[in-house]
């Protein structure tokens, strides 16, 4: 039963126990779900409310007073959320951090140094525990000793993808897992696109790093606008496919943000949140080791677009040789990134 079924039978009735002793003559429902409420795993039921038994696990209905208050404000909000970790947090002050699940370098490392900036001054980060840009602001967070939040598509019992069982374990301990999927809940395709609602709506904005025109992270994006929320997107190279679902969205009215200070100032009338991040925050630039002359050279002559490695030979005046070590150094460092086709753009300032 979704989440708007479920609130309308409420509407109809005082409380879940009088929904149960009605069943028979109950509206609004199909004979499939009738039945099944009839005649619900008990079993299983028991076995669940065992596992919420333990101290850092919740099931949080919507009159419970940690109910989140903004995720109460969306036309769907889940009916029940299961917790592991911090349920206070959920009425925490949070940005969303989304993108793709195979980011650029440049757009895995801005969505580590954002989130960390964020939860160094108390924001809470919350995403989705997916590959790519999602983990790299869970990880984020965690670095800055701040608080993070994973909204996942699948029961709490159940991790995806597996290769983040260890970042789950660090999220359920210093953050929350959240979820509106019973335990046992596979990663369904139908899943994710729920999950992101939730996503949005616990949030004061979404930040989209790196999107292509077909993703995930859009449906997130259109979801957070209907919420009346605010959209922050991150531009970036006109040559790179990941940056055009970034580009569609300012275009149709998403704030540009190049630094999160420009998140700051936009959500800056909100009480007490600008103040809060001013008194903690770091700078958000890592200093760079000067370069000597012929490393100046390269690097000037090194842009934000891709360029191919014979022009940038040509461009430079120096050797192929020198050019090619030099660029491995500049990738090891961290200012350079290597593309496809024998390509190379530039990473931060």
């Amino acid at each position: 039963m979704g989440p708007v079924t479920f609130s309308r039978l409420l509407d109809q009735f005082a409380n879940p126990e009088e929904l149960f002793s009605n069943l028979k003559s109950v509206q609004g429902i199909s004979e499939r779900v009738r039945t099944a409420l009839l005649d619900p795993d008990w079993d299983q039921a028991e076995q669940d409310l065992n596992w919420f038994s333990e101290p850092d696990r919740h099931i949080i209905t919507l009159n419970d007073p940690r109910y989140p208050e903004l995720l109460k404000q969306i036309a769907d909000p889940p009916s029940i959320l299961f917790v592991q970790g911090d349920a206070n947090l959920l009425s925490t002050w949070q940005i969303a951090i989304v993108g793709s699940r195979n980011p650029s370098a440049s757009g895995r490392d801005s969505s580590y140094e954002f989130a960390r900036y964020l939860a160094k001054g108390g924001i809470t980060i919350t995403s989705g525990l997916a590959m790519g840009i999602d983990a790299a602001a869970h990880r984020g967070a965690l670095a800055s000793q701040g608080k993070t939040i994973a909204v996942i598509g699948t029961g709490l019992d159940r991790v995806y993808p597996a290769k983040h069982r260890d970042l789950a374990h660090d999220i359920a301990h210093n953050g929350a897992i959240v979820s509106e999927f019973a335990l046992g809940t596979s990663p369904h395709a139908d899943n994710f696109p729920r999950r992101n609602r939730i996503i949005s709506g616990l949030s004061l904005g979404t930040l989209i790093v790196e999107a292509a025109t077909r993703s995930g992270s859009l449906i997130t994006a259109r979801m957070a606008l209907e919420q009346g929320r605010e959209v922050f997107a991150m531009p970036g190279s006109i040559h790179n496919p990941l940056a055009r679902g970034c580009h569609r969205l300012i275009r149709q009215g998403a704030k540009l943000v190049e630094t999160a200070t420009d998140i700051l100032e936009e959500l800056g009338a909100l009480a007490g949140v600008e103040a809060v991040l001013q008194e903690a925050l770091i700078p958000m630039e890592k200093p760079k080791e000067k370069l000597d002359d012929d490393y100046q050279i390269l690097f000037d002559n090194l842009g934000f677009d891709p360029i191919e490695i014979d022009s940038l030979i040509e461009r430079c005046g120096l050797t192929a040789e020198v050019v090619s070590s030099m660029l491995l150094l500049l990738e090891l460092q961290g200012q350079v990134e290597s593309l496809p086709g024998s390509r190379y753009v530039r990473v931060g300032n």
